[in-house]
């Protein structure tokens, strides 16, 4: 059973990565702050008495079907309004930006303002990237090397085989890795 604090200190853990991975899925800040919000509530809720080592498994399983959850809504809306710009205001534009949430603790004190600047830009191109691959590569990729979830994990909270996340997670470094070489860019 977890103690109020196990449970604490987990989400606390998990906040930011838990935001970043549901802002590369639906692309806006406000609807990935509220999916990470409403998948902490519900673990909370009711999953709150189990184990503390079984809590990460819990927690992706219920970020991933509230993200599902919130596309189709979505969908939903998108076909019962056929411009949803009429609902956006003038301030709706706010780009996520990989740096914002980056610690300043890993040396940027310390970089040049031409090493600082490449960084930044590279980050941008490789984040934009990612945006890019299809849903279920994005996803298997962001749990297996973002969250550092092992492939029986990923498989488990992705709801598929351990083969189908490794086959997405090699299809997502290859093109990743095809965009970003002809792009110039090793790492």
């Amino acid at each position: 059973m977890a103690t109020e604090r196990e449970l604490s200190d987990f989400l606390k853990s998990v906040e930011k990565r838990a935001f970043k991975r549901s802002l590369f899925h639906v692309r806006d800040q406000e609807a990935a702050l509220d999916i990470v919000q409403d998948s902490m509530m519900k673990l909370a809720e009711h999953y709150g008495d189990k184990p503390a080592q079984e809590l990460p498994m819990l927690f992706q399983r219920i970020l991933s079907n509230s993200t599902l959850d919130w596309f189709r809504r979505q969908k939903t809306r998108n076909a019962l309004f056929t411009t949803m710009s009429d609902f956006e205001g003038p301030d709706d534009e706010g780009e996520f930006n990989l740096l914002d949430i980056y610690n300043a603790d890993n040396g940027d004190a310390e970089q040049s303002a031409e090493d600082h600047t490449d960084r930044k830009q590279t980050l941008a191109l490789i984040e934009k990237e990612i945006q890019q691959l299809p849903a279920r590569q994005r996803e298997a990729f962001l749990m297996r090397y973002w969250e550092e979830m092992d492939i029986a994990e990923t498989a488990a909270a992705m709801g598929c085989s351990e083969g189908s996340v490794k086959t997405h997670c090699f299809r997502a470094i290859q093109t990743l890795s095809k965009v970003l070489k002809a792009k110039g860019i090793v790492l």
